[in-house]
C-alpha cells in the first residue's frame, strides 16, 4: 500500500494496538503489516498515542496464581495447533507499559482510549485535543491530568490529593518549545480542578510543557518558576 490509509484501517490500527480484535482479525492484521507500511506506521503511532493515559492508572501486581494460570492456558493453546505458528509482530508497549501489570489498568485505559478512536474516526476534521498527564519528578506518579478541548482551553483536574507546606502554593506554568521562558497560569489550590482560558497566549501545540512548582504564596516573586517542580509532563496531541 502506497496511499495514506483510509478511516477504517486507522481505526482497525487503533483496535489492533488496544487488542479488541478476535484472534482472526488480528492475524489478518499481522499478515498485513509485512507489506503495508502505512498501516504499519499508524500502528507505531497508536502506540504512542496511548502511551500518555496509562499513567492514570495505579499498578497493581497481579496474584501468585494468575500468571501460572496464564502459563496453563499458553500451553493448551499450544498444544492445539498442529502446525508451527509463526510469530507475530512484536508489540512494543505490551512488554513496557505499566497498567498490564493489573487488569484494574487495563479496563481504565481501554475505556480512555475507545473514547479517543471514536473522536479520531470523525467523517469531518475536527480541532486537534490534547491531553497532559503531569508526573511526580521523583515517584514518577500521576498527580495531575491537563485536558483540552481546543487550542485555547484547558482544564487541569487532580487525580489525588497533595499536601502543600503553610506559606508555599503551587503555581502553574506552561511553555512551548520555541518560547524563551515559561508562562505563569496562575496559582493553584491542591485537590480542586480549574479551567483556564489561553487567549492571550499561542495556540496549544504538541509537546508543549506544563508543570506546578512550590512557589510562595503569593506566587512567584520574579514571574518564573523558583521553586522545586512537583509535578511536570508534555501535552500530546489525541
Amino acid at each position: 500500500m502506497t496511499g495514506p490509509l483510509d478511516q477504517d484501517d486507522y481505526a482497525l490500527a487503533g483496535e489492533y494496538v488496544l487488542g479488541t480484535l478476535s484472534l482472526a482479525q488480528r492475524k489478518a492484521v499481522e499478515a498485513r503489516l509485512k507489506h503495508e507500511p502505512e498501516l504499519l506506521r499508524a500502528v507505531m503511532a497508536w502506540e504512542e498515542r496511548f502511551v500518555p493515559y496509562t499513567a492514570l492508572t495505579q499498578p497493581v501486581r497481579p496474584s501468585d496464581s494468575l500468571w501460572p494460570r496464564i502459563e496453563r492456558s499458553l500451553n493448551a493453546l499450544h498444544d492445539s495447533q498442529s502446525a508451527s505458528v509463526t510469530t507475530p509482530p512484536r508489540r512494543r508497549w505490551v512488554t513496557q507499559l505499566p497498567f498490564w501489570q493489573g487488569a484494574a489498568g487495563i479496563g481504565m485505559a481501554a475505556a480512555l482510549v475507545m473514547g479517543v478512536m471514536l473522536s479520531q474516526v470523525s467523517t469531518a476534521p475536527t480541532t486537534p485535543e490534547y491531553m497532559v498527564v503531569l508526573l511526580a519528578p521523583q515517584s514518577q506518579s500521576a498527580g495531575w491530568v491537563v485536558q483540552a478541548s481546543n487550542q485555547q482551553q484547558i482544564e487541569l483536574i487532580p487525580l489525588g490529593t497533595f499536601e502543600v507546606p503553610d506559606g508555599k502554593a503551587l503555581e502553574f506554568w506552561t511553555k512551548a518549545d520555541e518560547w524563551q521562558a515559561p508562562v505563569s497560569l496562575g496559582l493553584v489550590e491542591p485537590g480542586q480542578p480549574i479551567r483556564l482560558r489561553l487567549d492571550e497566549l499561542p495556540p496549544l501545540q504538541d509537546n508543549q510543557l506544563f508543570e506546578l512548582t512550590l512557589e510562595d504564596d503569593t506566587g512567584s516573586p520574579t514571574g518564573l518558576p523558583t521553586g522545586p517542580i512537583q509535578f511536570i509532563g508534555r501535552a500530546v496531541e489525541i
